[in-house]
This record gives C-alpha cells, structure tokens and sequence, in this order.
C-alpha cells in the first residue's frame, strides 16, 4: 500500500517499517521466554523443591496483578519516553532476574540459615517459596516494560487501515515465544527424571538460565536494529494522523487522555474482554504443562509439543483474524472477534471430553487458533480508538484488566484442582469465561472503525 506521493519517501519508510515489526517482534518474544518459562518449571519445583499447587497458584496471582499493573503504568510512561530504551532497560532487568531465579535455593538457604536441611524442612520449602515468589513478582514488573514501547512503535509506523493485519503479524510474537519457550522448557525438564538420584534434579533451573541467555544476545540486538519514531528517523509522520496528534499536545493533553481512554466506554468493555480471553488463555499457557501430565497422562516432551502447537495454532489464528478484519469486516474487529471467541470455549469444552490422543490436543489447538485472534485484536481496537498519540496508555489501560484475569484464573485453577483433586473444574469454570467473553464482543458490535476521523 502507497503511503506517500514522493517514491523514495515511500520506499524507505516501508523498510523502516518492516524492520520495526520484525525488531520488536523478536523483543517482545524474548520477553515471553523469559516470562512463560516459569510454567515449564512448575512441575519441578513441585517435585523437586516441594512446592505445592497452591503456593504456585499464589506466585502467579500476585505476579498477574503485578504485570497488570506494570503495563498500564509503563504504557502511560511509554508514550512519553524513547521506546528503544525502555525496551532494552526491560530486557536487561527481566534477563537478571531470570538468572537469579535458577539460584534461589542458594538465595534461601541465606535467610533458612542452614542449606543443608533446606530441602528436608517445612521451613526450607518456604524460604525457597517466598524467595521464588518475589522473584516472580519483580520478573513481572519489568516484563511489563515490553508491549508499550512496541505498541508505540507501532502506532506510529502503520497506518489504522492496516493496523489489524500488520499488528496480528506483530502478535504473532506472543505465540512464537510460548511456542518455542514450550519445546525448549519440555525438552530441559524432560531430560532426566525429576527427582532421580543421578540425574534431573535440578532441570528446573535451566529453563530460567537459558532463556536468560537468549535475552542477553537480544539486547545486543535491539541496540544494533530496533529503530525509533518516523520522526526520529528523518521521516514525516503518517498521513492523516498528524491533527490528532496535535490535539493531544501541550496543556490539552491530560484531558485529551481523559476523554480518549479513561473515560472511553469501548476501551472500558475492550478492558472487561481481555479479562476473560486471558483468564482463559492462563488455564493453558499457566497450567497447561501441569493439568496434560496430570489429566492426560502426558510426559514432559509431549507436553512441550502440544502446548507448541496450541501457540503455533494461535499464530495462525491471529494472522487470519487480522485480514479478515480489514478485508472482511471494514477494520471492527468486535464482529469477527464474537464469533472466535464462542467457538474457542466449545472447543476448549471439547478438549476435555475428549480421550487423551489426537482429538483431544487437536481440539485444544483449535482452540488456540480461536481465542488468539480475539486477544490480538483488543489491542487493535484499543489503538485505533485511543489514537497513536494515547495507543500505550489504552493498550496499558486494557492489560491491567488482562492480566488481573490472569492473575485470578492462576489462583482458581490452582486451588480448585487442588481441593478437587482434578481438573474438570477449572476446565469447566474457564469453559463459561469464555463464553461470557463472547457476550461481551456482541455488546461492541456497532463500534466503529477507529477514531482518526472525529
């Protein structure tokens, strides 16, 4: 698509603008690994550190609530910042403290006092609990550093009637990083018995050093390739989005995000949806490896690759969403998003009535190619309706709801299978998440495309 008149102006922000998608692409997957490798470690710290599920139910509630928070916060700072910076500081923090985490029996033995009853006492395993359990949240604070300066980006390269095929390409980053994070974790925990004698123990600890090592190369990286704005670049901002850029400047500017996010009915419902998408998304990408082994009957490599292609089926699901929403749909993604996100719940429902084999995990894959599609294109919407110049602070604003989703899905899922002993009830409880979720696309279905033409 033509976006300026002067050729060589056109060509050379189509470049910039493709090496912005794919820089941030390869960012933020980086971040993944580095946020979703902790679910891959689970069954390990249960087995071999004596952590129970709903101690781990707990880590990641409070982690949720703490990502949430950070990526509203650090999306109203990302808008008003250098977004190359605050993407490396986020790498930077995040790669640290993923080092920190496969030392935290050696961090708790310093407050347990004595390492070598550490795995043998009910205070041990909580000093290893408390000490994972802070990590966690401080990983989840700076993993919140890494949408906002991608959506800024974002928002200022690609214009609104491509944002949804160009920005579920961009998405498509969630689900390489849970991809692949999941082969690399299930192979490292699957490459000795957890808890043997002579070999596994401890495997644990490599799907945080790991994946450490990878954010540390990636820094380097997002130095050498990620750029800037357009006008950072020597380049004209995009046609059609300067007035209201104007608008929102100067003194007019914290009223301006008043009006356009914070008391912006759609953002508020768009809010409430990525509560149920990512409570339902959590059952899988949080306590996936555990509920296959324990339900299915599952090893850990096999794990790995189902929830693989559970991700790789979200790829997939996002990128047809976004082109059926500008080609099919005129840009209102609510329409198409109504229609993904009930059958992704009765798929999910299918999923756990099924035998453990082929039908069962195509039908949890299916359902990741349903329920990506909507997750990617609330941010989409949210853009288009806050406009470039408050896109960081929306998109912030729509994940605190995310990740509170999150948050509580964790701790539910956890606690009921704990206390049920299964987990046919959080399976059914995230079924009718998901079908509520649904309801709430049909209640935007007269949204309009975006907001650049008010």
């Amino acid at each position: 698509m033509k976006i300026f008149e002067d050729p060589s102006i056109d060509r050379r922000f189509g470049r910039m603008q493709w090496r912005m998608l794919i820089a941030t692409m390869i960012g933020y997957t980086l971040f993944y690994f580095m946020r979703k490798n902790f679910s891959f470690a689970m069954p390990g710290l249960q087995q071999d550190c004596g952590i129970s599920k709903s101690m781990l139910g707990n880590f990641l509630f409070w982690g949720g609530i703490v990502y949430g928070l950070s990526k509203f916060l650090n999306g109203i700072v990302g808008d008003r910042v250098n977004p190359k910076k605050m993407l490396c500081f986020g790498l930077l923090a995040c790669t640290i403290v993923n080092v920190a985490f496969g030392f935290v029996p050696q961090i708790a033995a310093l407050f347990a006092g004595d390492a070598q009853v550490l795995w043998q006492s009910d205070g041990g395993v909580q000093a290893m609990a408390w000490t994972f359990g802070i990590l966690l949240v401080v990983n989840q604070f700076f993993q919140g550093t890494g949408f906002p300066p991608c959506a800024k980006l974002i928002a200022f390269w690609i214009p609104p009637k491509e944002l949804a095929t160009k920005m579920s390409v961009w998405n498509t980053s969630h689900s390489i990083g849970g991809g692949l994070v999941a082969k690399i974790c299930g192979v490292i925990m699957g490459l000795g018995a957890i808890g043997a004698a002579n070999q596994g123990v401890g495997m644990w600890r490599w799907c945080f050093w790991a994946t450490a090592i990878l954010g540390a190369l990636g820094i380097v990286l997002m130095l050498a390739l990620l750029p800037g704005t357009p006008k950072d670049e020597g380049l004209p901002d995009l046609p059609g989005t300067e007035a209201k850029v104007e608008s929102g400047e100067g003194a007019g500017g914290g009223s301006s995000a008043l009006k356009m996010v914070f008391l912006n009915p759609v953002i508020w419902m768009l809010g409430f949806i990525n509560f149920t998408i990512n409570a339902v998304r959590a059952l899988v990408a949080d306590w996936g490896p555990t509920m296959l082994q324990e339900a299915k009957g599952l090893d850990s490599s096999e794990t790995g690759t189902v929830i693989m292609l559970f991700e790789f089926a979200g790829i997939a699901g996002m990128l047809f969403a976004g082109w059926a929403t500008d080609r099919l749909f005129g840009g209102r993604a609510p329409r198409l998003c109504l229609f993904l996100m009930a059958l992704a719940a009765a798929l999910l429902a299918g999923f756990w009535v099924l035998p453990a084999g082929f039908a069962g995990a195509a039908a949890l894959c299916f359902s990741g190619f349903c329920l990506y599609g909507p997750q990617a294109l609330t941010g989409v919407t949210a853009t288009n309706m806050a406009t470039k110049r408050f896109a960081g602070t929306a998109i912030g604003f729509i994940s605190l709801f995310s990740y509170v989703g999150v948050s509580v899905a964790g701790k539910v899922c956890g606690n009921l299978a704990q206390s049920s002993g299964g987990w046919r009830l959080p399976v059914v409880v995230m079924v009718a998440t998901g079908a509520v979720g649904a309801v709430l696309f049909a209640c935007l279905w007269c949204t309009r495309a975006d907001a650049y033409g008010e």
